[in-house]
């Protein structure tokens, strides 16, 4: 669950972004799914704008966070914002070295 203060910075970067992904007449088809999926892999924020489907961009919102396992940050007009945290990924022991520290045994 966010927080009031994380909700507000979200809002506040999405305000300056344009829209990522476009809803056009095939609507919420498999291909804009995995659109929209890779483009929350990329970033945590990610701005849709209903091209088409205007009349059901309130049902339609908060399918597309469900579907992506997101969460709907706003909707305003026919633009909606989701946000899904990055994974946190597991460090990696990576060793360096450098070619000139190698020792030849």
């Amino acid at each position: 669950m966010l927080t009031n203060a994380k909700i507000r910075e979200l809002k506040a970067r999405a305000q300056l972004m344009k829209p990522t992904l476009k809803v056009g007449h095939d609507g919420l088809s498999e291909q804009f799914i995995t659109a929209l999926d890779e483009a929350l892999k990329h970033h945590d924020l990610v701005k849709v704008k209903f091209s088409d489907h205007k009349e059901e961009k309130k049902t339609l919102a908060p399918q597309l966070a469900e579907k992506t396992g997101s969460e709907l940050i706003m909707r305003v007009g026919n633009v909606a914002v989701l946000y899904r945290a990055k994974p946190v990924e597991e460090k990696a022991v990576e060793k360096v070295v450098d070619s000139g520290d190698e020792v030849d045994s």
